[in-house]
């Protein structure tokens, strides 16, 4: 295991392979841990796909309860916080330029970090990425005040529901549009090239995939389905590695 501590900040992360650098964001939305890398959440071993070329980095969200990264609720700024740990763990690292691939909660991430550090991050993958749906608002708000809060709180005393609950609302409630993260006309102007792999369940709508993916300058899009069957994956993986090369720097 490694850590990395800035202030009252501790980052759980692990790296593998070697090359440019890859950062990986697990799906699973606020329990986010290094195991839906790893593991059998995602369709495929992101780190067993991509370590022989890239120095893969994967991480646990801060205050994920199933994992060992920790830290404030920060209520008042949440996709900030996350990604203020993304920056500082590629910093902590020595690194400069990376790229990024992200599941899930990882696609709202990815458009913040494009916002945020735009001449950091060189290229972006997105798959199955979160967004809002109309006629779902509340899904997010909904689903983490069942599924993350009341654990975390048990095992953080020092947070209580009532915190989680206003993180939650301006994480989800405030501005419950589009990918959360960033509006269209930045989508509109982001010059970083993507490549998007939609999906289409409630927290992960194929139309706001698309609709990003339409609205992206420099936006690649896969098959659909490309998880099932699952014949379709190793496809999809050939995809992501063929776009990964193309906006890799050269040496």
């Amino acid at each position: 295991m490694s850590f990395f501590e800035k202030g009252a900040v501790r980052i759980h992360y692990e790296e593998a392979g070697s090359g440019f650098p890859l950062l990986l964001i697990a799906g699973g939305g606020l329990n986010s841990n290094i195991s839906g890398i790893t593991g059998d959440y995602p369709p495929f071993n992101a780190i067993k796909e991509f370590g022989d070329e890239y120095r893969c980095i994967a991480y646990d969200l801060r205050n994920a309860p199933p994992g060992e990264s920790s830290g404030p609720l920060e209520i008042d700024r949440p996709w900030d916080s996350h990604t203020d740990d993304q920056l500082a763990l590629m910093d902590h690292l020595g690194i400069e330029k990376f790229m990024v691939l992200g599941f899930c909660i990882g696609g709202p991430l990815i458009w913040n970090l494009l916002k945020r550090a735009p001449d950091r991050v060189v290229a972006g993958v997105l798959a199955m990425p979160s967004g809002s749906r109309p006629e779902m608002r509340d899904l997010f708000y909904d689903n983490n005040m069942k599924g993350w809060a009341p654990e975390l709180t048990k095992r953080r005393p020092d947070i209580t529901m009532e915190q989680a609950e206003k993180f939650l609302t301006k994480m989800y409630r405030t501005n419950p549009d589009f990918v959360f993260t960033v509006t269209r006309d930045f989508v509109r102007q982001c010059q970083t090239p993507v490549l998007i792999l939609p999906d289409d369940i409630p927290a992960h709508p194929y139309a706001v995939a698309m609709e990003s993916a339409m609205l992206a300058p420099n936006a690649e899009v896969s098959l659909f389905p490309w998880k099932e069957p699952k014949e379709r994956v190793p496809l999809a993986v050939r995809q992501i590695r063929s776009f990964l090369r193309a906006h890799r720097p050269v040496p």
